[in-house]
């Protein structure tokens, strides 16, 4: 695995805890009292993630639906206490993110930093939090850091499928239906396209990737426009063209591959891009017949799909929207991701105990076997000591006339 940023390792450098050293022991407990939990995080409100924004706010309204209900111990909230979920607008820039995190930590004296959203601005907060011992969890990123630097890193744990394990799914595919097909990449230029772009040549493997990949273009998430790389992929002659971004340049390159005259055999796309309510948007620009057939993976249960309507989960999700998020659009799977995540936060700190600390969240957190109603039927959330990886199974996914629809059955990413 890559080399962690020099900057990190510094910060963290002599710290030398284990896993159990760290979360062992006794400690102040921040952040909670006889009636409450104060957790937060930061989103991308606005700036070019700000697509992601309804995971917050899916997160928030769970929470308005546990502190109402009455859980397994009859009382509201967890054990009694109301969940309190504050969260600022880091704008996807790095930089307002360990500012805003330390706000969160020092002024706000939150509990637990819970969902942090985007890989870049999570590894900008990752070495003050591990160092402060704040716990940085179910983070809304797959990249691969979260479950492989778990002893640099042991109060950080992320939520999702991650993106090596995900990019090798494509990389199989390709070589079982596509072999000998040459692909192009577009693929975001920071550690979450490079982590897609590592998995998918691992899975190639070196030979076929160098002779195969005759295009492979990066680009910077704040760059207005993905058109000098589209022009490159579709002047590379590439029959297989893959996406490994966020949503809006998702959408972009498929509107410039249509303008360009760019005709793909298939197209792959990330799942942090592929919900139902992006790809339409994508249908406006570039038409059902471009977008139609593009391939990506799920964890998640879609409320946007009707074939999904009657599943106990959705219809489960539908109730808690329309009570506690009624001016929300039930159809954006993002809300469903928040209310996933924060499940398992649910889930985690009903195992933390009566008197929760940050280690004892952390060590839930480590010892789930469970599921969780909002991820697909036979998904397992399953952690130990040595598999940070809450999520790992995914399932391939095609889709046409403005819904997914699965490919095969549940594939296990990272075998355990």
């Amino acid at each position: 695995m890559r080399k962690v940023m020099v900057s990190a390792v510094a910060l963290v450098a002599g710290l030398a805890f284990t896993v159990s050293g760290a979360l062992g022991g006794a400690e102040q407990t921040p952040g909670v009292t006889a009636k409450t939990i104060l957790i937060g995080g930061t989103f991308p409100l606005t700036g070019p993630a700000a697509p992601y924004a309804p995971i917050g706010v899916g997160i928030k309204t769970y929470f308005s639906y546990i502190n109402a209900r009455r859980g397994p111990d009859k009382k509201r909230g967890i054990m009694g206490r109301q969940v309190n979920f504050k969260y600022y607008d880091d704008g996807y820039n790095p930089a307002n993110t360990i500012q805003l995190t330390r706000k969160l930590v020092e002024e706000d004296k939150v509990f637990a930093i819970v969902g942090q959203l985007g890989t870049e601005p999570i590894l900008a907060a990752r070495p003050y939090l591990n160092q402060a011992r704040v716990p940085q969890t179910l983070v809304s990123s797959g990249a691969s850091y979260w479950g492989l630097q778990y002893k640099e890193f042991p109060w950080t744990i992320g939520f999702q499928q991650d993106y090596i394990a995900e990019a090798r799914l494509y990389g199989k595919h390709i070589r079982a239906n596509f072999n000998g097909k040459k692909i192009a990449v577009l693929y975001q230029n920071d550690d979450y396209g490079k982590d897609y772009l590592y998995g998918l040549r691992a899975a190639l493997g070196k030979n076929y990737a160098d002779a195969n990949i005759v295009s492979q273009e990066g680009f910077e998430v704040t760059s207005p426009s993905v058109a000098s790389q589209m022009a490159k992929i579709k002047a590379s002659g590439a029959t297989i063209f893959i996406i490994f971004a966020t949503p809006t340049p998702t959408i972009r390159a498929y509107g410039t591959g249509k303008a360009l005259g760019y005709n793909p055999e298939q197209i792959y796309l990330n799942s942090v891009a592929a919900t139902a309510a992006f790809l339409n948007i994508a249908v406006a620009s570039a038409g059902a017949p471009y977008v139609n057939g593009s391939l990506s993976v799920t964890a998640l249960k879609d409320p946007s799909n009707p074939a999904q309507a009657s599943n106990p989960g959705v219809q489960e999700y539908k109730r808690i929207m329309a009570k506690y998020g009624p001016s929300l659009n039930a159809n954006n799977q993002l809300y469903m991701y928040g209310f996933a995540l924060a499940d398992t936060f649910v889930q985690a700190m009903y195992k933390a105990g009566k008197k929760p600390t940050r280690a004892s969240y952390m060590n839930g957190l480590l010892s789930l076997n469970s599921t969780n109603r909002f991820l697909l039927d036979g998904v397992k959330i399953k952690t130990s000591r040595t598999d940070h990886f809450i999520v790992s199974q995914m399932r391939l996914q095609r889709f046409a006339n403005g819904a997914w629809t699965p490919v095969g059955p549940l594939v296990e990413g990272r075998p355990r």
